[in-house]
């Protein structure tokens, strides 16, 4: 019998909280979305179309990164505070590879790692 392999991603704009679903308490890995301040202050300098670029440049790479370890799963919750998720879930069904794999998603508001945790656990139990 082969398990099925669940995660849970709590998310934002800026990171990405990545939870296992296991029976015990596991750890969080977290992503960061890659754009700092530093980089949006100097794209800024150089205009408001150029911030823009730089900006869908780094959430294109921080959405590739997270469906690299997507597609390792069976089950996917996306959830958060803002609509990252959305985005993330959209990029992922133009995508035929993830087809196979269910993923939801859920409105969730700002959360300790307890409670993304307790959200998880819940969720694919």
């Amino acid at each position: 019998m082969t398990s099925v392999k669940q995660i849970g991603i709590w998310m934002d704009h800026a990171n990405a909280h990545l939870i296992e679903y296991t029976k015990e308490t596991g750890d969080t890995v977290i992503i960061p979305s890659g754009l700092s301040r530093e980089d949006e202050s100097l794209a800024a300098g150089k205009g408001e179309k150029t911030l823009h670029h730089k900006q869908q440049q780094h959430e294109a790479a921080f959405y590739k990164k997270l469906a690299e370890v997507i597609g390792h799963y069976q089950g996917v919750l996306l959830f958060g505070p803002t609509d990252a998720k959305l985005e993330l879930f959209n990029f992922l069904k133009k995508d035929h590879h993830f087809d196979h794999i269910q993923i939801e998603v859920k409105q969730a508001d700002k959360m300790t790692g307890n409670q993304q945790h307790a959200f998880v656990r819940e969720h694919f139990q």
